[in-house]
């Protein structure tokens, strides 16, 4: 997936009301950006760090940058807008370039199912059985090399595990698809410390049947694409 409109680089002053951020650009500039990420951000939205904002001159947006990169300045980058990986994925399902789910031609986003839910991805072919696929979106990196999932409390991820879990008990396939947004990270875990309830909910899905997948990403300020499988371990 292209960028698109040209990214252009700029210092995070603060992060505040979950969806808003105070950036400086290079000319010096101070700009509001809309920040596409409910969740803490943690170690990603510090003052100072620099970042890669996202212009448009759509008259229907109020904000005229989104912020869609963190740079840390040694080669690597975070992406911090959440709507990304499953616009990443859907290109590579719609591919069949994801191991474990490439016997799938037919890729459906957003189906309802469950309770009150939608599915990310409803994958469908001939001879298999209907793959449901939940897509997170992974930031959070408090050790090296390890990036982690969630980054806050989330009671409807937790809800999403049962949902899985209740596709398995009806003849599905059900898949936990963790998408790495960083550039730094060669395995994926649960932050269990940070939320232990879906830690648990977690652990029940995968007792009973639910998958669990792990990618990477290519990160540049041209373009996010996925990379290579990573290992998940708790």
């Amino acid at each position: 997936m292209r960028f698109q409109t040209e990214l252009v680089p700029a210092r995070l002053i603060k992060r505040y009301k979950r969806f808003l951020a105070d950036c400086t650009l290079d000319d010096g500039r101070e700009v509001t950006a809309h920040c596409a990420n409910p969740g803490s951000m943690m170690g990603l939205a510090e003052p100072g760090t620099k970042i890669w904002l996202e212009p448009n001159d759509d008259p229907k947006k109020k904000l005229k940058h989104g912020w869609r990169l963190v740079d840390h300045e040694n080669g690597h980058f975070t992406g911090v807008d959440t709507a990304i990986p499953n616009r990443v994925l859907k290109d590579a399902l719609t591919a069949q370039s994801i191991p474990f789910l490439a016997d799938y031609a037919t890729v459906r986003p957003e189906v309802k199912y469950g309770e009150n839910s939608r599915i990310d991805f409803l994958l469908s072919q001939d001879g298999l059985p209907d793959a449901y696929v939940e897509v997170k979106s992974v930031t959070l990196s408090r050790h090296a090399g390890v990036a982690e999932f969630p980054d806050s409390v989330t009671a409807r991820g937790a809800k999403h595990l049962e949902e899985l879990a209740r596709m398995v008990a009806g003849g599905h396939r059900a898949v936990m698809l963790y998408f790495v947004q960083r550039t730094d990270c060669a395995s994926v875990t649960l932050a269990g410390d940070l939320d232990p309830n879906y830690k648990a909910a977690f652990e029940a899905a995968q007792a009973a049947g639910v998958e669990v997948l792990a990618v990477g990403a290519d990160i540049t300020t041209d373009k996010i694409t996925v990379a290579d499988s990573l290992l998940f371990s708790l």
